[in-house]
């Protein structure tokens, strides 16, 4: 009998432990696109609810892809439909939001806008296109980091 319930109790007792772990400290995934028209430009936004300028971008849904969330993030802040694999840049620690945030970085480079966004709305305030010697002053520290690291083709650091 009590062999009986040690067996039924280990496999019990590991999916308890995973679940409290997953509870505890769990993994989030989010995206960012950089996408590049043909004059060099990339498309950067400006939220309602963060300062500053970023990359576009937002979480991975439940059951989603990372390709597949750029694609949407994109087309949802931008209205931007990809027309090639988005290429995968690079992978960072967002360590200022959680120990357990990480970031794909992907470049765009072929694509086509059959409109431009609808701004502002509820999510953004504005978006465009900028030259890379000439962003917006506002543009976070880490979105111009990331343009540097895709112009020379090095991630230089790890974490976002």
């Amino acid at each position: 009998m009590t062999t009986k319930i040690v067996r039924w109790l280990k496999p019990l007792t590991r999916t308890v432990i995973a679940w409290g772990a997953l509870l505890a400290r769990p993994m989030t995934v989010g995206v960012r696109g950089a996408v590049f028209d043909g004059k060099g430009r990339v498309f950067l936004v400006r939220h309602t609810y963060l300062p500053g300028w970023y990359l576009p971008g937002g979480g991975v849904d439940p059951g989603e892809t990372s390709q597949t969330a750029v694609i949407r993030e994109l087309r949802e802040e931008g209205n931007i439909e990809v027309e090639d694999r988005p290429e995968l840049f690079g992978l960072y620690l967002n360590a200022r939001l959680s120990r357990r945030d990480h970031v794909a970085l992907y470049v765009i480079r072929r694509w086509r806008q059959p409109e431009p966004p609808r701004v502002p709305n509820r999510e953004i305030v504005e978006a465009g296109f900028f030259p890379l010697d000439d962003l917006p002053a506002e543009t976070t520290p880490a979105t111009c980091r990331r343009l540097q690291e895709i112009g020379t083709g090095v991630q230089l650091d790890e974490i976002w």
